[in-house]
């Protein structure tokens, strides 16, 4: 049995990428054989893999892929979080033609990864309903250890803080924040934990700072397994963009416009300034109603192929 590595472009590090359909039924269902994978990838040099994605022919007509994602944390794994980033990078990894639909088992998200010019894609998370609905608490603005937050969840929970309210004045600032500010924001995640009824050591929720960017553009800074993340997670772009659409919420604020059409969808599009560089987005939106959310650009490659996977994997499955 063989897996493959693939790094999307803007992502903390690569995915170990499987291909169900190739692997023995029950392959990497228990803890016992991801610790196996775990411990190889440590002994072979490729410790710097944290996630694993697993993809197959979808049992349900309306998709291509069904995927699903584990994380490795420094104390084990975790199985329900999601990673738009390792989805695409077993969408590349596949290698289908044309508009990939892909069910996130995970989830339970409908996630399409669209071909653009140039080998990159547009990923996009389909979720028709009410925008308030991605508010867990019902509200645009909560308080968690004095500070303001959004606490919204589209593709993964995420907590979003105000980076003035952290004492950061600018998008310069945010960029260049030290550790100090880093625990910070650990602790208001894992206050967010509680409320949202997560373990407080799992990957969930994320947790990012905010600005108003001078160029127009909004500035986030988020927090990775362990440290600073060196761009935005996909799921994250596409959460701050969701909650951009919500009144009231700390995104919508600090990017608030007229532009909004109150009738027929329309596509609104948005620009996130990132450690790592730009990362463009847009909301499909019809006054509270929410179709999509899409990241624009998205690139991933593989790095290795057809890597042979440890032995013990063959006697567990």
């Amino acid at each position: 049995m063989t897996a493959d590595v693939v790094r999307a472009e803007g992502a903390p590090g690569p995915t170990l990428v499987l291909d169900r359909d190739r692997l023995p039924p029950g392959t990497l269902a228990s803890r016992s054989d991801l610790a196996t994978v775990r411990a190889w990838l440590e002994r072979s040099g490729r410790g710097r893999i944290r996630k694993l994605g697993l993809y197959g022919t979808s049992a349900d007509p309306a998709y291509d892929l069904d995927y699903r994602f584990v994380q490795c944390l420094p104390g084990g794994f975790d199985f329900r979080t999601g990673c738009g980033h390792s989805l695409l990078a077993c969408v590349v990894a596949c290698g289908l033609p044309g508009p990939v639909r892909v069910r996130a088992v995970t989830t339970g998200d409908a996630v399409v990864c669209e071909p653009e010019p140039g080998g990159t894609y547009t990923v996009r998370l389909e979720r028709p309903g009410p925008l308030h609905a991605l508010l867990p608490t019902g509200r645009p603005l909560d308080l968690l250890c004095g500070l303001r937050v959004t606490l919204v969840r589209f593709g993964n929970p995420y907590v979003l803080v105000s980076a003035a309210d952290l004492g950061l004045r600018s998008t310069r600032e945010l960029f260049t924040a030290d550790d100090s500010v880093l625990t910070r924001l650990r602790d208001v995640r894992a206050a967010a934990a509680a409320v949202l009824g997560h373990r407080p050591d799992g990957a969930v929720p994320k947790v990012a700072a905010l600005a108003a960017d001078r160029t127009g553009a909004l500035a986030v800074r988020a927090v990775t397994v362990p440290a600073w993340h060196p761009s935005l997670a996909l799921t994250g772009a596409l959460c701050v963009t969701a909650a951009a659409a919500i009144p009231g919420t700390l995104p919508e604020l600090l990017t608030r416009t007229d532009e909004r059409a109150p009738g027929a969808f329309s596509r609104q599009p948005m620009r996130l300034m990132t450690p790592g560089g730009a990362v463009v987005t847009s909301a499909a939106t019809a006054g509270s109603w929410l179709r999509d959310v899409s990241v624009h650009g998205k690139r991933a490659r593989v790095v290795e192929r057809g890597v042979p996977l440890p032995w013990r994997i063959h006697v567990t499955a």
